[in-house]
């Protein structure tokens, strides 16, 4: 009874807790993908938090709550579409045949791009500009990572599944070709007729790009 008239008074502790951690989530998801898309514009250097809590319409301060400095949010954006990446290469573990695995994969990478353009974007910034910032990712995470796909692309060809290719260039195609709708997006617009791709080209880009690599590697 006691609990109820608490209740009653100051509302339910546990419901007022899930109720912060709904705001703070959707606060977060704000911020991040406002964040995303300053850097993708401005770059690193020409971000300010400033614009960034302009963007995601909520006061500076709020912004330095969650994050900070710049450097936290933009490492931040850079987890955030990196983590999504790495998530999206499960199929190579759970996967039994290279056509269901890259398939998956390139599917989920094509997505990828749709949306979360800007994320991808800021990578290939940073990348360009001799990753000055997330180098340590590129020579730990992803390295390590590149290597338990590439030891997979290997047993394929060593079961005789797919052709003899070397496995870092079909993941360099692979990633260049998927990210090209994220990163080169005005061009593909522009190309389109100066609009978006809709569900249908999105569905053909994805069955040809997949036709295309697993034909080149010999499925």
């Amino acid at each position: 009874m006691a609990d109820q008239l608490v209740k009653n008074l100051f509302g339910d502790p546990v419901d007022t807790a899930n109720k912060r951690h709904s705001a703070r989530k959707e606060n977060l998801e704000v911020i991040l993908r406002h964040g995303e898309r300053i850097f993708a514009e401005f770059g690193f250097k020409g971000a300010t938090m400033q614009a960034i809590a302009d963007a995601a319409t909520l006061p500076k301060a709020n912004l330095h709550y969650y994050f900070p400095t710049k450097m936290a949010l933009y490492h931040e954006v850079i987890e955030r579409i990196f983590t999504i990446w790495l998530e999206a290469a499960d199929s190579f573990d759970t996967s039994a045949s290279p056509r269901e695995a890259l398939s998956r994969y390139i599917r989920k990478k094509m997505e990828i791009s749709r949306a979360h353009p800007h994320g991808s974007k800021v990578w290939a910034n940073e990348v360009i500009h001799g990753a000055p910032i997330i180098q340590d990712y590129l020579q730990t995470t992803l390295k390590d990572w590149t290597n338990t796909r590439i030891d997979v692309i290997n047993r394929w060809i060593t079961e005789g599944k797919i052709d003899p290719v070397d496995p870092r260039h079909l993941l360099y195609m692979i990633w260049a070709t998927t990210q090209h709708y994220a990163d080169f997006q005005h061009q593909v617009v522009t190309l389109n007729g100066g609009t978006p791709l809709d569900d249908a080209q999105w569905q053909r880009a994805t069955e040809n790009v997949t036709h295309i690599i697993l034909k080149g590697i010999g499925i």
